[in-house]
């Protein structure tokens, strides 16, 4: 790509370079721990799933009493695999045992190590050719059905009522919608658990349970074969369950997640340790799935000036892209996010938008990027908002953004009602056709406004990407680098889940999926 914005990628490789070095020097941290979630993930693969008399998980139930046992450091692999060897049942017989406090799972004599391992390979195998066969059926559909063009037409339900989400899935589907996010009900990423079944009531947005995406993905396919494209899932694969609902998305084939490294801690308070060892076993699992992730830099822009923290946003896509890669997750999975977030009273606000945007598309050529819509500056005026909406387009269009999250004109007033997604769908398509290559046609001022803001913006991250290289990543977030938001190294919800891997420590999930052909 040649760069309209005459970007100096001498520095854009230096930027990369110094990200690469943070990734790395944080992934010897995440290599020698392991969580509770990623030990629960463990489990739902070797097939447990279900709720005791409480209504308390399974997969709870049997990391719980591993942990109480004080078996959590060799891992769930180790202790269910032991008691499959030992007693010839199945992991979910094993589950409903200890659920019925009639097995110990660190109690159980030790194994041979050997038969461990092959007993556990083999159940997890049949878990990862499934998985594959979902990513096949995916391909199929693209293949017969197709899909619509980039940018992909994202909208968002958000009922609390999974077969009411459906209903306005399926009408925006047929308005020309190519992606639909169920948003997940407000604080579920602080439950250290994933409820089970379909659910009907949530606040702000729906129950995130493996049985709603079930309904939700048929739903979709159903309409999909009717309007003859391909309509993509998208849920929130963030929180405290981070990797448990990679999972649950990839045996239920989505196929976009909300998946940030950093988020998480900055806008949920979740320990940092937690986080970045959960947000790479959940990034193995949705690079093997074949699902997009969307990194969450646009929040950013919500705590902080859209103008002069700019190069917080580039620097964390840097970071987030380098996370990605180590987790086996390639670039065109990669929607890196941004946002449209500018005061919309700025003299050349709009040039500046343009500026931001095709910086992230010359930097990042492969990934999908998801643009996010103005929200911050959306104060009720429909008629302004719409407006707003149409500019955001089109910088989207001149720049060539992967996924476009439209905005509605009635942001800040309620949850958007049918005709008000109609709307934006129908003001993006319009827009979108109208304008289809005006960004082939389109070349910049030499050393003009919109240049000279992408190398400063470009200048700025890669020399934080430097000071943060030298400190790490922790001590990053607890001077408050990200989003103007400080949080401590042993501070917020479920440090308590961290632990360090002992010596009979192994996830088989993560070699074959690695390794497995996509």
């Amino acid at each position: 790509m040649v760069s309209k914005l005459n970007l100096d990628f001498s520095v854009v490789e230096s930027a990369r370079k110094s990200a690469r070095i943070i990734a790395e020097d944080t992934q010897k941290f995440i290599e020698r721990h392991t969580t509770v979630a990623v030990e629960r993930t463990v489990v739902r693969l070797l097939g447990i799933d279900g709720i005791d008399d409480l209504e308390r998980p399974l997969p709870n139930v049997v990391i719980d009493n591993i942990k109480h046992g004080g078996g959590l450091s060799e891992g769930a692999s180790f202790w269910i695999g032991n008691a499959m060897v030992a007693l010839s049942k199945s992991p979910q017989e094993i589950a409903e045992l200890v659920s019925k406090e009639e097995l110990d799972l660190t109690k159980v004599e030790i194994q041979d190590l050997a038969k461990i391992q092959a007993a556990v390979n083999e159940t997890a195998k049949n878990t990862v050719d499934r998985i594959r066969g979902n990513r096949e059926k995916r391909n199929e559909y693209l293949t017969t059905l197709g899909e619509g063009p980039r940018p992909y037409l994202y909208v968002i339900v958000a009922t609390g009522n999974i077969y009411e989400d459906v209903l306005q899935a399926q009408a925006a589907a047929r308005q020309g919608a190519d992606v639909i996010a169920v948003i997940r009900t407000t604080a579920q990423s602080l439950l250290d658990y994933v409820p089970y079944g379909p659910t009907t009531e949530g606040f702000g947005g729906t129950y995130a349970t493996q049985e709603n995406f079930r309904i939700m993905r048929k739903a979709l396919d159903e309409v999909g074969e009717e309007v003859g494209r391909y309509i993509r899932l998208c849920n929130y694969c963030s929180g405290l369950c981070m990797p448990e609902i990679a999972a649950m998305g990839a045996v239920e084939r989505l196929d976009v997640m909300l998946n940030d490294a950093l988020y998480g801690i900055l806008f949920r308070d979740i320990n940092m340790q937690r986080t970045l060892v959960d947000q790479y076993f959940s990034r193995v699992i949705n690079g093997f799935a074949g699902i997009i992730i969307n990194t969450g830099e646009d929040n950013y822009l919500t705590t902080s000036d859209a103008i002069e923290e700019a190069h917080t946003v580039l620097a964390s896509q840097f970071i987030n892209e380098q996370f990605a890669l180590l987790a086996g997750l390639p670039e065109e999975q990669m929607g890196l996010g941004h946002a449209f977030e500018m005061n919309p009273d700025t003299e050349d606000g709009f040039l500046l938008e343009l500026s931001q945007a095709q910086m992230a598309r010359e930097i990042f050529p492969k990934a999908p990027l998801k643009y996010m819509p103005p929200t911050k500056y959306m104060n009720g005026n429909i008629f302004k908002g719409h407006v707003q909406d149409a500019l955001f387009n089109t910088v989207s269009i001149m720049t060539g953004q992967g996924i476009q999250l439209l905005g509605m004109l009635t942001e800040a007033i309620h949850t958007p009602l049918l005709q008000d997604r109609a709307l934006s769908i129908e003001n993006a398509k319009y827009i979108f056709k109208n304008m289809r290559h005006i960004g082939d046609e389109i070349e910049f001022k030499k050393d003009g406004m919109i240049q000279k803001r992408a190398q400063g913006v470009l200048k700025e991250a890669a020399d934080m990407l430097k000071d943060i290289e030298k400190i790490g990543i922790m001590s990053t977030i607890e001077q408050g680098k990200f989003a103007d938001v400080t949080r401590k190294m042993d501070g917020g919800k479920g440090l308590d889940g961290v632990t360090q891997k002992g010596g009979n420590y192994f996830n088989p999930f993560i070699p074959m999926m690695l390794g497995g052909d996509k």
